[in-house]
């Protein structure tokens, strides 16, 4: 490993995930903590190079934050750190840092996945010089899109798309969605395509049921729905066919015949890529009337990557270091 070493973080809702990446791209002693014990990612990154052994010639950041990166301040949105950049940049010793979106990072990895890292869902291929949508649950929802750029390289958009507004194609859809917009007013696709999502669904369904609300967390639900419970088996069949709907949506929108990926936390790393596979999905992404014989064409993968934000994130630290 060369002298260069940079320090690449992805920051969730509920985990950070840190890990060194030297100048060559080489990713290394990679360690997740859990946000909650930290007043702030300079302190949760502290722990993290001290756990690492404290080496000294650290020079460089690149962040990944599940929230909007407009300007020097950032807040995320499902989480209680918020930080100035160029004050936490000062703190670490940073020559430089760089803080991007977190499904940037998800996109910018997704030219590098190799076959292991990614698990193909229904039918379609590729198409060369076409947008990618990457799209993905985890304790909030994130998209993003890989645009082509004239040189072979690729250009990762920043998108809020999970918080627009969720559609219900089916009544039992609609009567949960119609249930939570009484409480939330605006229901977005984050609402109900997410770990909060699946909570919301779940406790939605034992509502309507007349049943009492139990607050189940995301991943007892996931590990009862694995274990053959009926009603978190069809909350989380809710949420995966609210996810091809919304997928099919985004593929339609950014003209993705390059493809979806789904990334985030729950599909892949909660037990649930079998569900998933024998899930509604595919047939909910391309049931878009004239147009889903347009969207039959589009490959859909699930990015099974430990860490595909770091994939993305040593991308930026590579570029940094030739500066």
């Amino acid at each position: 490993m060369s002298e260069f070493l940079g320090l690449i973080a992805d920051i969730g809702g509920t985990n950070a995930r840190f890990a060194l990446c030297s100048a060559d791209g080489e990713i290394s002693a990679p360690m997740t903590l859990h946000g909650g014990d930290y007043d702030s990612p300079a302190a949760a990154a502290k722990e993290y190079l001290k756990r690492a052994g404290s080496p000294a010639n650290v020079s460089a950041g690149a962040f990944a934050v599940a929230c909007p990166v407009l300007d020097d301040t950032v807040s995320l949105t499902n989480c209680n750190w918020s930080f100035s950049i160029s004050a936490l940049k000062k703190e670490l010793g940073f020559d430089s840092l760089t803080v991007v979106n977190d499904f940037v990072a998800q996109a910018l990895a997704v030219p590098l996945l190799t076959d292991g890292q990614k698990v193909k869902i229904g039918a379609g291929n590729p198409a060369a010089g076409f947008p990618i949508v990457v799209v993905g649950p985890g304790t909030g929802l994130g998209v993003s899109i890989l645009v082509p750029e004239s040189d072979g390289s690729w250009k990762a958009l920043a998108s809020e798309g999970g918080h627009a507004t969720m559609p219900a194609p089916y009544p039992e859809e609609e009567r949960v969605i119609a249930a939570l917009r009484q409480e939330y007013g605006h229901v977005s696709a984050e609402r109900v395509v997410s770990g909060m999502g699946l909570t919301n669904l779940y406790r939605t369904l034992l509502t309507l049921r007349g049943e009492q609300p139990l607050s189940l967390t995301p991943e007892e639900i996931s590990g009862k729905a694995i274990g053959g419970d009926p009603l978190c088996r069809e909350s989380v069949q809710m949420m995966f066919g609210l996810l091809g709907t919304l997928a099919g949506n985004l593929a339609l929108t950014a003209g993705a015949l390059g493809g979806v990926y789904i990334a985030g936390g729950i599909i892949p790393r909660d037990g649930l890529l079998d569900m998933f596979k024998e899930s509604s999905f595919r047939v909910r992404f391309e049931a878009k009337g004239r147009f889903a014989s347009y969207l039959s064409r589009i490959p859909t993968y699930v990015m099974v990557s430990e860490y595909p934000a770091f994939l993305g994130l040593s991308g930026i630290i590579q570029k940094n270091a030739k500066k």
